[in-house]
């Protein structure tokens, strides 16, 4: 079980399986070109991979999309965040895979629209991450010079390996973590998908 290895190990079997995913690595490189604040290649594109190569799947399968997240709080107009998704088109043409770019600098101006609650608004990119509506999911890799990958994984890496989706009731509704979770099953029936909690009433 990769929880009961040493750190370093721990990083080093989780860029070893990420590498599996040439897709994943060629994000990576294309994104670090862009020098984009705070950024991180996140979410479903790295969890799932694990998943697929722990269950003998193609490290790709059922990856729908590469989530990029960057920070830049010194425009949060629309008008900037859709220039910089533009040139992420020309970074990414060719690729067999759709690459979404975010400013988490912003999230918290359309969240609610979206999600029927309020965002705070993200004082980093590994903010963001923090709200991700599973601790499983919480997971952001990025390239610095001379290629030192770097890892935000505030949970650890035991859930991802072991096929265990945890709850994480900081933003996201319930729902959100349910409708997530129920998809990902369909895809992935080894995981075991833990309960939202529930809220002790007060005495």
């Amino acid at each position: 079980m990769i929880g009961r290895l040493p750190l370093d190990e721990q990083l080093a079997t989780l860029k070893s399986v990420l590498s599996r995913n040439e897709v994943l690595l060629e994000v990576l490189d294309r994104t670090a070109s862009m020098a984009l604040p705070g950024w991180y290649v996140t979410a479903g594109c790295l969890f799932q991979t694990i998943w697929n190569v722990v269950t003998d799947r193609l490290p790709t399968s059922g990856i729908k999309d590469y989530d990029v997240f960057y920070f830049d709080n010194g425009d949060l107009s629309w008008e900037a965040e859709d220039a910089v998704i533009k040139a992420g088109e020309e970074v990414f043409a060719g690729l067999p895979a759709e690459v979404e770019i975010r400013n988490e600098a912003r999230v918290h101006l359309w969240y609610e629209q979206k999600f029927g609650v309020a965002c705070a608004p993200y004082s980093s990119t590994e903010a963001a991450i923090d709200s991700f509506a599973a601790t499983t999911c919480c997971l952001g890799v990025r390239l610095e010079p001379a290629g030192r990958w770097r890892v935000y994984a505030p949970h650890g890496l035991s859930d991802v390996f072991n096929l265990v989706v945890r709850p994480n009731p900081v933003l996201a509704p319930r729902d959100v973590y349910e409708s997530k979770s129920a998809r990902w099953r369909q895809q992935w029936p080894e995981l075991t998908v833990l309960d939202w909690p529930t809220r002790v009433a007060a005495q």
